[in-house]
């Protein structure tokens, strides 16, 4: 397989090296473009030495582009990575700029082209970088990542570029469009995680949620070829390989983010665990210890699942239910009540299974049917769901 790997200027550059030389030990031809700015991060003739073939950093390169060498490049592609991916190059790419090497290969190569995000975490959330991502996921760009972690900057949240094994393995995944799994080019939106409710600036309220299950079910949903979206609450997990992550933290952040999402999907799943209430007044400043009693006024958040379900033209929609008592009494009024299409139901606060622990079990309800999953991995048991979701969604359609 023939890989273009564009390299952006910013510190993940270093990661780009180890990058060439999985991708070389999997059999892939590696050809490395640069800007100008990357090669002030790391040398080119390092990324030479690496892939076995001479780097290309400027677009107007007399010894080169006599033979239209660019266009070349982009007929030789198979695919195209840019990683990193800096918020510069990603505004220029949605600009549909060609002002320099890589942004002007995007244009000229037919080949799927896929982003490693690598920031800081302010410019990832900035309203201008997620416009940027969301136009150019239109145009069926793949964006890998990012992830969550410490920055060189000092600062701690998503920006992070994926790890080079990552992205080898969803690099190397099946071509987008291609026959490759039960749920192909299906257009799917996962939320996971808890949300978080300010109740002045240094408290919150929240719940147990870890994301495990949310994440490992988008993974396995990307697995069978679905192009998925995660929106995601605060987690300490790593971004799945091959899936966009939006990250928020507040259940009306959550709220927002998937309005603005899921008229463009066909498939929702629904495993975050949303706070029900928030309170009505979060405090300005922190709380004092003084009262004996603290009496914290709450109100209703927005039913994200009730919402998407109701639309005039919903996606297939899978609802979650977390419960410690009469568990297929709850899943199923809850699966009647908001109209779903699926329900996936499991105990939580037993000894076994639930929140904050690595194995789970399902009871899965649909209107005519039902399936348990036993305990397992959650990483196995979000296959097992994955699969039995694609069943229903590819018999309903």
């Amino acid at each position: 397989m023939n890989i273009l790997l564009g390299v952006s200027g910013g510190i993940a550059a270093y990661k780009a090296a180890d990058l060439v030389r999985r991708l070389r030990e999997r059999d892939c031809a590696v050809r490395v473009v640069m800007t100008a700015a990357a090669t002030a991060f790391v040398s080119p003739l390092t990324f030479q030495a690496l892939s076995g073939h001479p780097v290309r950093t400027a677009l107007l390169d007399p010894a080169a582009e006599a033979g239209m060498d660019h266009i070349e490049l982009a007929r030789w592609a198979d695919r195209v990575l840019l990683a990193p991916a800096t918020a510069d190059l990603i505004a220029r790419l949605a600009a549909g700029l060609a002002d320099d090497l890589p942004t002007t290969l995007v244009l000229a190569t037919a080949a799927p082209l896929y982003l490693a995000p690598a920031m800081n975490q302010q410019m990832w959330r900035h309203p201008a970088t997620q416009e940027n991502l969301e136009r150019l996921r239109g145009r069926g760009v793949q964006v890998l990542g990012p992830g969550v972690g410490s920055q060189a900057c000092g600062d701690h949240g998503p920006g992070r570029m994926l790890e080079p094994a990552e992205l080898v393995a969803a690099l190397l995944a099946a071509d987008p469009g291609l026959d490759s799994g039960p749920l192909t080019g299906v257009r799917t939106l996962v939320t996971a995680g808890p949300t978080r409710e300010p109740l002045d600036p240094v408290r919150y309220l929240g719940n147990r949620s870890s994301g495990r299950m949310g994440y490992a079910v988008a993974t396995a949903l990307a697995e069978l070829g679905a192009r998925v979206t995660l929106v995601s609450g605060p987690t300490a997990l790593p971004s799945p390989a091959g899936v966009a992550r939006v990250d928020v933290e507040t259940a009306g952040e959550m709220h927002a983010a998937v309005l603005a999402r899921v008229d463009a999907v066909d498939l929702f799943v629904a495993a975050a665990a949303v706070a029900d209430y928030r309170p009505a007044a979060p405090a300005p400043q922190k709380i004092k210890k003084a009262d004996a009693e603290l009496v914290v006024r709450l109100v209703r958040n927005p039913d994200i699942l009730a919402e998407v379900a109701a639309r005039p033209s919903p996606p297939f929609t899978v609802g979650f239910a977390a419960e410690t008592d009469r568990l297929e009494d709850h899943a199923l009024a809850k699966l009647r009540t908001k109209r779903l299409r699926m329900i996936a139901a499991n105990w939580v606060g037993a000894t076994e299974g639930g929140f904050e622990r690595s194995d789970n079990a399902l009871t899965v309800l649909w209107p005519d049917g039902r399936r348990e999953l036993p305990m397992m991995p959650k990483t196995q048991l979000a296959r097992e769901l994955a699969l039995l979701i694609a069943e229903r969604y590819v018999a309903s359609s």
